[in-house]
């Protein structure tokens, strides 16, 4: 069974955007899930696609974006499957997005991309019947360090220029929609890339000091990278109106070195932001993407974090 432990030091007061009738989620497999692949970005000639999970219910959705994992350079918008499709069967839509990777990409162009997820979902929320005051950021792995760039500095200059594709399958300007989001699920997220670089020669992983040469073009620029800077050096303890964060970790995630988590988590909370953290101790990394009882159980957790955090509005 997993240790949940609330870290909430201080309680960001968040907009007074209160539903008569509040959204929440109900039980894992309880809707049917319809799945869509479409483009909802062109940057460049590239085409972004994105996966839809929406439950086969009526009534306005929650929503959320779901950014994949791979180390900045593997893998699509298919790889949360699992977990995507047992959310939306509780009633949440979620968007998997697919992002510019390394090597042909570097840094930030998977968080703009994200970012861009977020205008995308709030430009079409009429038509998707979604709401557009509760959206969250989904992320597993380097997926998880997109999406805590994209939803702790979201309108910044680096997570604009994407052109989302519009109601009349046309690309526009979506600079100007707010990219903000309610919550952070950040699932073992890759908090400080150049910590795990340093760790990932250490230990040997080949495979992952290349491609975290290919999506940064230096040091300097994982350093920049760092979510731990980034609260400490640019947000610091100011109580801004920043998004809510889970943290999950496995515990025996040889990927995801466990000091790099703890040193994110402090910074979460010496900047004001309500963070909790879910400790599986003997999974490893990725574990959420393949079935067990370990699966089940973060699953619902993440459905049960995220009725809080509508329960909140």
């Amino acid at each position: 069974m997993p240790r949940f432990l609330s870290l909430t030091l201080i309680i960001l007061s968040f907009s007074s955007n209160i539903n008569a009738s509040p959204l929440s989620l109900d039980a894992v497999g309880q809707y049917e899930v319809e799945e869509k692949d479409f483009v909802y970005a062109i940057v460049d000639g590239i085409e972004l696609r994105a996966r839809s999970y929406r439950p086969i219910k009526s009534g306005i959705l929650p929503a959320a974006v779901e950014v994949h994992g791979g180390a900045w350079n593997f893998y699509d918008r298919t790889a949360g499957e699992l977990y995507n499709k047992a959310l939306a069967s509780s009633g949440l839509y979620v968007l998997a997005v697919d992002f510019r990777q390394g090597p042909d990409h570097q840094h930030p162009l998977g968080s703009r991309d994200a970012s861009g997820g977020v205008r995308y979902l709030k430009t079409h929320a009429s038509q998707l019947s979604v709401d557009p005051s509760n959206i969250g950021l989904i992320g597993s792995s380097s997926g998880g360090h997109l999406a805590l760039l994209a939803g702790l500095k979201p309108n910044a200059k680096m997570h604009l220029g994407t052109p989302i594709i519009d109601s009349g399958q046309k690309t526009i300007n979506a600079d100007s929609v707010d990219a903000s989001v309610d919550y952070i699920i950040a699932l073992w997220p890759v908090s400080d890339p150049e910590y795990r670089y340093r760790y990932a020669k250490e230990i040997k992983r080949n495979q992952l000091v290349q491609a975290h040469d290919n999506y940064f073009d230096s040091v300097a620029a994982m350093k920049d990278a760092s979510v731990q800077r980034i609260l400490s050096d640019e947000i610091g303890s100011d109580k801004q109106d920043l998004p809510a964060v889970l943290v999950v970790q496995p515990g025996e995630d040889g990927n995801i070195p466990r000091p790099m988590t703890f040193s994110l988590l402090t910074a979460l909370q010496n900047s004001g932001i309500a963070t909790d953290y879910l400790f599986y101790p003997d999974m490893p990394h990725a574990f959420a993407h393949r079935p067990s009882e370990s699966t089940d159980d973060c699953i619902r957790a993440m459905r049960d974090y995220i009725n809080r955090r509508l329960a909140s509005h």
